[in-house]
């Protein structure tokens, strides 16, 4: 049923605990009848005999479809009522987690009156998540992947507190002591990334060029150009230059980063603004997309069915091509000014 190209199928086969004498098939999740799921364990080579403890199952759950979802996880048809968790079709304790927290957080601001949290695809995996949620068809149970971004680069660990700390602190979910950690560990990164640009070694610095194996320098380089050298790192360097040994771990590490993947990162992060361009024009929503000329009639009900916030938004609909929205944002600047 799966996979009827295939005429043999790989499966690891797993000790459930170091004493016990129970397996685990891994590779073949299965709900099928538990007769057909015993001759087919004993049509595998070796075991023939086998016995099976308990038969494979699944679990079956409805769900509403995610695209009638805001990015705020509101309902568009109803006001005040807000989704999350396996309801909109996701698999997984973290995707629950991560849609619970932002409905929790925009259910309250409703209730407070203030703006919607809308995290972007650039900024966290739980703002590619909602937007994949609400702009692709779902036809299996949703798990985030690191692959589903096309912003990995900027999504790292490392940034996590850059990236969303700030954000955290101004809807009160980042307490005094956290806030605190956070404002010392990007002092300390500013600290070091000034120490690493304007701190030279030159050849006369025989000791450390012998050291970091530099061989003959004609003029005088910084600790930062050395960075981007794949052989030495930050470790390498505060060896030899104590008073980076002042600062933790994760400021030096984030600067070492920031430094040896500069020009993949700047990349990226003009992909982003190209992208926020898109996003900042708003559609309407009283727009009548049957009414746009030069586009298609399946690109017509989709625009209509799931009503874009913005022209990135449309952009990231499944099936809606470049030159749709194209054709989309002249009109709107004919009509709307935007």
């Amino acid at each position: 049923m799966r996979f009827p190209d295939k005429k043999s199928h790989q499966s690891f086969i797993e000790p459930e605990g170091v004493r016990g004498s129970e397996m685990y098939p891994s590779g073949l999740s299965t709900s099928l009848p538990a007769d057909v799921q015993l001759a087919y364990f004993r049509s595998m080579v070796g075991f023939e005999q086998v016995e099976m403890m308990r038969p494979g199952y699944a679990i079956e759950y409805d769900f509403v479809e995610p695209m009638q979802l805001k990015p705020s996880l509101e309902t568009r048809t109803v006001a005040g009522l807000f989704h999350a968790g396996q309801i909109n079709g996701t698999s997984g304790y973290e995707e629950a987690a991560g849609q619970g927290l932002l409905a929790g957080i925009n259910a309250a601001h409703q209730c407070l009156e203030k703006e919607p949290v809308i995290i972007g695809r650039d900024q966290g995996y739980l703002g590619v998540m909602v937007d994949d949620l609400i702009t692709q068809p779902t036809t299996d149970p949703y798990r985030m992947f690191t692959s589903r971004s096309e912003y990995r680069l900027l999504l790292r660990e490392d940034n996590a507190d850059q990236r969303l700390t700030e954000l955290g602190r101004n809807i009160g979910l980042v307490d005094d002591v956290r806030w605190k950690r956070y404002l010392e560990k990007q002092h300390e990164v500013g600290i070091v990334s000034e120490i690493v640009q304007t701190k030279t070694i030159t050849s006369s610095n025989r000791e450390i060029v012998t050291k970091l194996q530099l061989g003959e320098l004609k003029s005088g380089v910084s600790l930062e150009q050395l960075l981007r050298r794949p052989e030495i790192d930050i470790k390498k360097m505060s060896e030899i230059f104590p008073e980076l040994n002042e600062f933790t771990p994760q400021a030096l590490e984030q600067v070492e980063i920031a430094i040896k993947y500069e020009g993949y990162i700047k990349r990226q992060l003009e992909q982003v603004e190209r992208f926020r361009e898109q996003e900042d024009i708003v559609i309407p929503t009283d727009i009548d997309y049957f009414v746009i000329p030069s586009i298609s009639t399946e690109v017509r009900e989709k625009l209509n069915k799931i009503k874009p916030l913005n022209l990135g938004h449309a952009a990231r609909i499944q099936g809606v091509t470049p030159a749709a929205i194209a054709v989309i944002q002249i009109y709107l600047r004919k009509k709307y000014h935007v």
